[in-house]
Order: C-alpha cells, then sequence, then structure tokens
C-alpha cells in the first residue's frame, strides 16, 4: 500500500466533500487495540474539538495542519509527527492535508 498515492486520492476527495474532509482505514480496527487511519483535510476544514483516546500519534503525510488543546497549539509539517496530547483536541488544516492517526485502544 502506498500512503502517499492514498494521501492524494483521499486529498481529492476531501476537496469536493461537504465536510471537507476525507478517511480510509489502513490497518486494524474496533476489535483490535492498534487501529490506523489516514484522514484527509481540505485547507481551511477540520475536526471540531473532541476527546483523546488511551494513546495516539498524528503523523502528517502531506500538507500542514494544527493541533490545538486548550492554550496549547503547534502547527505540523509533511513528515512530522507528534504524541497526541491525552486531552480534548482538534485539528485544523492550515493547507490541503493528510495524516496518518495511529490509536492505542484499552481492552
Amino acid at each position: 500500500m502506498s500512503l502517499s498515492a492514498l494521501s492524494r486520492e483521499l486529498v481529492a476527495k476531501a476537496r469536493g466533500a461537504h465536510a471537507g474532509r476525507a478517511a480510509h482505514m489502513v490497518a486494524g480496527g474496533h476489535e483490535t487495540v492498534l487501529s490506523q487511519t489516514v484522514l484527509a483535510l481540505a485547507a481551511g476544514s477540520g475536526l471540531a474539538e473532541h476527546d483523546a483516546p488511551p494513546e495516539a500519534t498524528l503523523q502528517v503525510l502531506s500538507g500542514r495542519i494544527a493541533l490545538t488543546a486548550g492554550e496549547q497549539r503547534w502547527e505540523l509539517g509533511t513528515g512530522e509527527l507528534i504524541d497526541i496530547p491525552h486531552a480534548r483536541h482538534a485539528v485544523e488544516a492550515l493547507a490541503d492535508s493528510a495524516f496518518l492517526l495511529s490509536v492505542v485502544r484499552e481492552r
């Protein structure tokens, strides 16, 4: 599987989507401990503030995003990786972007 090709495909879908986003699970699922999903956001769109899973990372595959948690804000570009803080957080696309979300769930 090419994450680069999938990212391009999902960014194109996100640009045409009403909510400005698209996603595809690439590994795991609800019945596993680890799941990995590629999410794409059109510039200016985002994911509203939501609760954090027990453990998660976000790796930017293309574009530029902002992750906010409370008063903290991180801007990340292609190739950058961050541990998602265990706090309510939101994601905003500063440019057309795709990222790999890896989540470890409690059993």
